[in-house]
């Protein structure tokens, strides 16, 4: 391994120059050790193997530093808890559970992790692979939004380590930019799911960390049944989270806006999405979304798509891709780019045609309804028109679906909070 002296970054030994400021890079073992006054921790070995060489990342839970494994001679990232989350037994619990969990799902679009360590510091570290490129979450806010050939490829990739996860009835629960990582090549980004400490384990039998009725998650990326803290959570809540970050990465807003955490909740349970071809007009989002993304979003788990890869199929198809997200997952962005191109326009051809078709349907149905009456066998009147409101089609009343109770004592709950919030401000 090499390292450069004036950014203290780290390098296979092939590297010459440092391509970020230009540095000849040195022999980590004559390369000069940094320092920091403000962390004690670079420049230090931690765990008797592990050399800190500098900060990556710094969060709520914790600091992330690129760090040289010195027995595996290999470039590792150590994400170390702060001193007052390494004492509550609960995060740490959580910590650990990311470790179990990334070590039993090894897939190509799933960070690896790599051990888990009690630090001489008296903390806990995650060693994992290190990445180079930038969570989602500073893209987007970078750039406000991507394009679709961009998107698709990543939601592609995502589809294909959450299936690996849902194989397992694992449920990533905290699906949202910040926890997409995009390393980027010149085919296109490759994307890695992060953090799996927030999982719920469906399996007979498993572990359960969070305690019932609470809710775990980010608010903007959270499916109803998750804003309710449901104990009938699976995998159809990550297909929800995934739609919302499509919704937001072609349009640059979330599906669901508020101010604060209840309010935002509050607007996905008892709210609809605007249609995105409508909020992504300027970006030339098509109408053959519109449908794909109302399913995905849908209150109502059994809604939506089956699994993952159904959703992302849509979603490709949409734009007038043929195959499937396991194809898309490895086709160039280029590629991706010149197909939505090329078949695009016919898609849409096809799906203004079915639009003027269902129209014409409708139009008969109406002239239908609106037709005299005719008289029964029994020489009464009857027509739709002269029901009463609580009629009853083949003895079974209308139904409310199975989770508009639920959903209506989620909302009784978050509109508490809300008032609790404002009351204690």
């Amino acid at each position: 391994m090499k390292a450069c002296d004036a950014c203290h970054r780290l390098f296979e030994d092939t590297s010459g120059f440092c391509p970020i400021d230009g540095t000849k890079l040195e022999p980590v073992a004559t390369a000069k050790l940094p320092s920091d006054p403000e962390d004690n921790r670079i420049g230090k070995r931690l765990c008797g193997r592990y050399v800190i060489y500098r900060v990556v990342a710094d969060g709520g839970m914790g600091r992330v530093y690129q760090a040289l494994d010195e027995v595996a001679q290999r470039n590792v990232a150590l994400k170390i808890l702060h001193p007052d989350v390494a004492t509550d037994t609960v995060a740490v619990e959580r910590f650990k559970r990311e470790f179990e969990v990334s070590t039993s799902l090894r897939h190509t679009n799933i960070v690896e992790v790599l051990g888990f360590e009690r630090t001489d510091d008296a903390s806990y570290a995650l060693v994992m692979e290190y990445l180079e490129g930038e969570e989602l979450r500073m893209l987007l806010k970078r750039e406000k939004l991507m394009k679709p050939e961009r998107v698709i490829r990543m939601a592609s990739q995502v589809a294909l380590g959450l299936e690996a996860a849902h194989a397992r009835k694992q449920v990533h629960r905290d699906l949202k930019p910040d926890n997409l990582f995009l390393g980027h090549t010149p085919d296109g980004d490759v994307t890695k799911i992060l953090d799996f400490g927030s999982v719920r384990d469906n399996n007979e039998n498993a572990k359960k960390l969070t305690v019932m009725g609470t809710t775990i998650g980010s608010p903007f990326y959270m499916a109803p049944e998750q804003a309710q803290g449901l104990a009938t959570l699976d995998h159809r809540a990550d297909i929800w989270s995934l739609a919302a970050i499509v919704y937001e990465s072609l349009t640059g807003k979330v599906p669901f806006m508020g101010n604060t955490g209840p309010s935002i909740l509050l607007a996905i349970l008892t709210q609809e999405p605007d249609p995105i071809s409508q909020v992504g007009a300027a970006q030339n989002v098509p109408a053959t979304m519109d449908e794909v993304i109302e399913i995905a979003l849908a209150k109502n788990p059994e809604i939506r798509y089956a699994s993952i890869g159904a959703f992302v199929d849509a979603f490709g198809r949409a734009y007038g891709l043929e195959g499937d997200h396991r194809a898309w997952a490895t086709t160039s962005e280029a590629t991706v780019c010149q197909q939505i191109a090329e078949r695009l326009p016919s898609k849409l051809v096809e799906h203004q045609q079915k639009g003027a078709q269902a129209a014409s349907f409708r139009d008969m149905d109406a002239a239908f309804r609106s037709s005299p009456t005719t008289t029964t066998s029994a020489g009464r009147a009857g027509s739709e028109a002269s029901l009463p409101a609580d009629y009853v089609i083949m003895g079974l009343p209308p139904a409310r679906p199975a989770w508009f109770w639920p959903a209506i004592g989620g909302g009784a709950i978050v509109v508490v909070a809300i008032v609790a919030f404002l009351v204690t401000r």
